[in-house]
């Protein structure tokens, strides 16, 4: 039983097309990952600037500022969450991956 898995190498699925029709390349975590804090940043600034010149000041208006910013951040960053996600999920696999050829398994074996 234990002959099966001997020499065995996984074999490669299909490879990813990109849109010049080389391969597919994932998406890089740390521009999409400074993308998304950044734009939470100037969001919750923004509101907090903004409450300020409407008259809610000091403590209130940084308070609400940065509660407001949550849903207004969660839809206006949907595509560099969306990014940011892929791009982690990618980076998870690859190491899956590794992990399971540095053992001489199978991904899939790794998984289960």
């Amino acid at each position: 039983m234990a002959d099966r898995y001997a020499n065995t190498t996984p074999e490669p699925g299909p490879a990813a097309v990109g849109p010049t029709g080389g391969p597919a390349q994932a998406p890089k975590v740390l521009p999409w990952a400074l993308a998304y804090s950044l734009g939470r940043v100037v969001i919750a600034v923004a509101l907090v600037a903004l409450l300020w010149l409407v008259g809610l000041g000091s403590f209130p208006g940084v308070l609400f500022g940065l509660l407001l910013s949550m849903p207004v951040a969660y839809v206006l960053l949907r595509p560099a969450r969306g990014k940011l996600t892929e791009a982690l999920a990618t980076r998870s696999l690859a190491k899956q991956e590794l992990r399971a050829r540095l053992r001489g398994t199978d991904a899939d074996d790794a998984a289960a």
